[in-house]
């Protein structure tokens, strides 16, 4: 472990990586999905989500702060009964379902889900609402906590269900920094059971950990002076690179 935390290349991807999935966290984007990828650069994509998990819960602490009492709670209840059971199934799954299997399928439903943004807005225009829709927040929730468990790709999933509810864009965030939020700190407990916080990995999240809170305070400063208008195209765009870049991945991976 020590050649890697001396290693100029582990910072060059562990450092933007970090500083992208804080700015995502903040509310911005979904930049932070490329994180586990551009850290594997340098080390497995096993031990760059171990590494990546603290991180994560410490951006949780921080957006949770930020985002205090703006939260969907409706939403919170009609998905996280889903994201439990997800992650169970991820933990059950680890040994069969490998993480490029699973960037392959969410790469691709987000492009799905991309396109039919794109088709109902070209029908409906741009103000177009969805309802709350109970089974349908609880099956994205499920996938949510699967995905999230497996290869920290849980956003998508998420903003297939609550982007097309056209929330404030500070409802939105605040919303998702719950779920994630309690998402990962069930994840914590699968994580120790599979012997991935080794005091080597534990090392390194502490080394990359400083760059955590700014980036996610950062990303907040960003969300607060963004109009709804703005806000959603931009994050659509985001969701499409970011589902381009994971079925990229899938598709190599596979081949």
């Amino acid at each position: 472990m020590s050649a890697l935390l001396t290693d100029p290349w582990f910072y060059a991807v562990a450092v933007p990586a970090v500083i992208l999935v804080g700015l995502t966290k903040g509310g911005v984007g979904g930049f932070g999905l490329i994180g586990v990828p551009l850290m594997a650069l340098a080390m497995s994509p096993v031990q760059a989500a171990a590494i990546l998990l603290p991180i994560l819960v410490v951006m949780d602490i921080v957006s949770l702060w930020t985002w205090r009492g703006q939260h969907d709670k409706a939403t919170l209840v009609d998905m996280l009964p889903g994201a439990l059971v997800g992650i169970g199934i991820g933990w059950a799954t680890a040994a069969f379902v490998t993480a490029d299997m699973v960037r392959f399928i969410v790469g691709a439903v987000t492009i799905a889900f991309v396109g039919r943004w794109l088709y109902v807005t070209y029908r409906h225009g741009s103000s177009h609402v969805s309802k709350p829709n109970k089974p349908l927040a609880a099956f994205w929730g499920t996938i949510a906590g699967f995905t999230s468990f497996v290869a920290h790709v849980g956003g998508p999933p998420f903003q297939v269900y609550t982007m097309p509810l056209r929330m404030d864009p500070k409802v939105l965030t605040a919303t998702g920094v719950v779920f994630f939020a309690i998402v990962n700190a069930i994840k914590l407990i699968p994580y120790f059971a599979l012997g991935q916080f080794d005091a080597a990995n534990l090392a390194a999240s502490a080394v990359l950990m400083p760059f955590a809170p700014l980036s996610t305070l950062a990303g907040a400063w960003l969300v607060r002076r963004m109009r709804p208008e703005v806000f959603y195209p931009f994050t659509y765009a985001t969701i499409a690179l970011v589902a381009i870049k994971l079925l990229w991945d899938g598709i190599v991976s596979l081949v």
